[in-house]
């Protein structure tokens, strides 16, 4: 199976790419650590161009397109290392609302806000159970798809219990659910439980592909300026080998999303298997990444005042969330009929 992006995909990636870049530089990632851990401007500029709104179905407002067009947007989004929840609200939430709406019991919920998530009124992103959730303070609801049931709870009806993040952008808290209302249950909650948390983990996925590809664009650069011996650093056989297995290690990781999204889009049923790889594969090489770009950056890697910084604790952060790796090889393993071999 080949993977290459329509033109119009295309033109939809580089049209986020610039509007992102020049609304979410560092400066601006870097603010949101002492802020509310969002960049507005960039939200909004999402909003003005449809993309929270991308996988809503027309009837609610939205754009009605489909996983494959917006995992290279969420590309975009970990490329500036952006933290507001795009994936969280604008990808698993619209997905898990957009089953909801021919359904008797939460059709009608699910309908308005699905339409307050296109427009950008609202920001309700769906609770990971058991998992601190970024940006929670700033959420309009949460989505919980727990069990046999799926439930829509305002900011009234939940606790959060803030937690320390290694990524200070994400202020991550952890949602204690005291109330809330039932919008589906038993075979129905199951199956939006699940397209929920695949949306998750594949959203985490395009944005460790992002986060990579900068975090070695960034190194690139540093080491064709930094001298040493006379010469750029960048021309030791040693940094270059190592730029090069990273790289090699992101390249290979972004077919496998790409796959985790098709899959998704056609109900494809080894879509689970897919999932699992495409975010064990996206997690270790961002984490690869990060750790040779710390390398090659030499002690300036470690200071906060460096820009470096900013992209390596989102990886690290976002390479545990909605399966680690050792989640996902068992995952995997299970899969394939493998669970009780060794990895």
């Amino acid at each position: 199976m080949r993977f290459e992006l329509t033109d119009e995909q295309v033109d939809l990636r580089d049209a986020v790419r610039g509007l992102l870049e020049d609304r979410c530089p560092p400066d601006a990632v870097r603010a949101a650590w002492d802020g509310d851990g969002r960049v507005r401007a960039a939200w909004d500029a999402l909003v003005e161009m449809g993309v929270l709104g991308a996988l809503v179905p027309e009837s609610a407002g939205g754009l009605g397109m489909t996983d494959e067009d917006v995992v290279p947007l969420l590309v975009e989004c970990g490329r500036v290392a952006l933290p507001d929840p795009v994936a969280a609200s604008g990808y698993a939430s619209a997905v898990a609302l957009g089953a909801l709406l021919d359904d008797l019991t939460g059709g009608g919920l699910a309908a308005d806000w699905s339409g307050r998530i296109a427009s950008g009124a609202v920001l309700l992103p769906v609770v990971d159970a058991g998992a601190p959730l970024a940006g929670a303070t700033t959420a309009d609801g949460f989505l919980w798809c727990v069990a046999d049931e799926v439930v829509l709870a305002t900011p009234e009806d939940v606790d959060l219990q803030p937690q320390r993040s290694v990524d200070g952008a994400r202020q991550p808290a952890t949602v204690v659910r005291r109330s809330g209302e039932v919008v589906a249950t038993g075979d129905l909650a199951r199956r939006v439980g699940s397209a929920a948390a695949e949306r998750l983990a594949v959203g985490a996925a395009a944005e460790l592909v992002g986060l990579g590809e900068r975090m070695l664009e960034m190194t690139v650069a540093y080491v064709g300026e930094r001298q040493q011996f006379g010469v750029p650093v960048g021309s030791f056989q040693a940094v270059k080998h190592q730029l090069a297995d990273a790289a090699i290690a992101v390249a290979f990781a972004m077919p496998l999303v790409w796959l985790a999204a098709h899959s998704l889009a056609h109900s494809d049923p080894d879509a689970g298997r897919h999932v699992a790889a495409a975010k064990l594969r996206a997690s270790t090489a961002a984490r690869h990444a990060a750790a040779v770009s710390l390398q090659c950056h030499g002690a300036i890697g470690y200071t906060v005042e460096y820009d470096l910084h900013l992209f390596m604790k989102r990886a690290w952060a976002l390479s545990y969330e909605h399966g680690d790796p050792d989640a996902c090889r068992s995952r995997l393993r299970a899969e394939l009929g493998l669970a009780g071999n060794s990895r």
